[in-house]
Parts: C-alpha cells; sequence; structure tokens
C-alpha cells in the first residue's frame, strides 16, 4: 500500500434482495433467519469488540443478538416503510442500542460517560477500549511471543492508540475488527468517504511503526 498508487475502489456487500425483505416483513419466518442469519457474524464481532470486560463473563454475545433480531423482527415492516440506511447498519444500529442499554444497566453512571460513547446514527454505542484493540491487534498480527515481551509490546501499542484521534482509532475498530466497508464507516460516523479512507490509512501506518519491527505488522 503506498501513496502513489491510486486507491482501488472496494466491492460493496451485495443489497438485500427485496422480495426476501418484503416477504420477513409479512411474517415469513424463513426469509427472516436467512437475513439475520447473513449478518450474524459480523454483528457478533462488533459486540464482542464492545462488551466492556467487566461485564464479559455476564453477558454473552448470542444474547445480545438475540435481543436485537426479535426486535429487528418486530420493527421490520415500519424500517421497510422508510429505510434510512442500509438493512445491515439498521441492524448494526438495533444492537448497538442492545449493547449500550446492557451497559447502562450493568454499569450504571459508569456507562454514561459521553466519553466512552461514539456516535451510530444519533444515538450512540460503547466505545471499541485501546485494551481491547491491542489484544486483538496483537492476536491477528503477531507470532506468538514471549509472555514479556507480548506485554510490553500490548503497552506500546495501547500507548499508540491513546494518542490517536478518537475518530482514527473508531475507524481502525470499523474497519479493520468490524470489517464494515469504507462507506459503510463513513455512514455510521457521519464523515466523508475520503475522509474515513484516510483516516484508516493514517491509524494504519501508526500501528504499522509499532508492529512491523516484530513481525507481521498491522497490514490488511
Amino acid at each position: 500500500m503506498t501513496s502513489s498508487s491510486p486507491e482501488q475502489p472496494e466491492p460493496q456487500p451485495a443489497p438485500e434482495p427485496v422480495d426476501l425483505l418484503r416477504r420477513a416483513a409479512e411474517g415469513d419466518s424463513a426469509a427472516l433467519g436467512e437475513l439475520l442469519d447473513e449478518h450474524r457474524q459480523r454483528l457478533r464481532r462488533m459486540v464482542r469488540l464492545r462488551l466492556d470486560r467487566r461485564m464479559q463473563a455476564r453477558i454473552d454475545p448470542s444474547d445480545v443478538l438475540q435481543e436485537a433480531f426479535i426486535e429487528a423482527a418486530q420493527r421490520l415492516a415500519e424500517y421497510l416503510r422508510d429505510p434510512k440506511m442500509p438493512f445491515s447498519l439498521w441492524l448494526r444500529f438495533l444492537t448497538g442500542q442492545k449493547l449500550l442499554a446492557l451497559h447502562r444497566r450493568h454499569l450504571g453512571a459508569e456507562a454514561r460517560d459521553a466519553a466512552r460513547e461514539v456516535s451510530l446514527f444519533h444515538g450512540a454505542l460503547p466505545e471499541a477500549s485501546s485494551a481491547c484493540l491491542a489484544a486483538r491487534l496483537l492476536g491477528k498480527a503477531t507470532a506468538p511471543l514471549e509472555a514479556a515481551i507480548r506485554a510490553e509490546l500490548k503497552v506500546r501499542v495501547q500507548d499508540a492508540l491513546n494518542e490517536m484521534d478518537p475518530l482514527d482509532r473508531e475507524v481502525l475498530a470499523l474497519r479493520h475488527f468490524e470489517q464494515l466497508s469504507n462507506q459503510e464507516t463513513a455512514q455510521v460516523l457521519g464523515i466523508s468517504i475520503s475522509g474515513a479512507s484516510s483516516r484508516y490509512l493514517r491509524a494504519l501506518k501508526r500501528l504499522k511503526a509499532v508492529l512491523g519491527p516484530v513481525g507481521g505488522g498491522s497490514d490488511g
């Protein structure tokens, strides 16, 4: 990936067939199940990334998804009357709201600190913490390391993440871990597509400077 190479348009996720959405809204359980299953894994990644570590022993991501899917089934016809966003992002919105409600229920006032929430279609979503991102980056980007070396590297990665602009860090979480497209990322955060792209590349460059010498880097 070089600055001199023109950025290639990335493939966009195919929209859900209108007929499948219509049948699901009319009560076809098989059509609804097919729609929800298509997005289950990506939403599970989102929940695992953003679920507060203090709640991980008590909350199963599957339970969060089940609550979100129940609401999606109840509100699908309403969504189809005025779809303001792609269906995949609407599901993500509902799931994020369920996750945020769980945080506030279990963590109380601590979870209401606006600094720990990020915008989500004029709502909010728990942020992906630097500690969680660092742990996942090391799990994805490096070969097995001795415990002491890994611990030191994790601190360095967390420091790099903490020094980033919060929006850059969120773009990294959306693109690299939730695997949203650049267009989806821009829409979720309310920024331009070019802005989302430049912020992602800037975050990767910062991390590559930390992870590169260890092996594997942070590309991809």
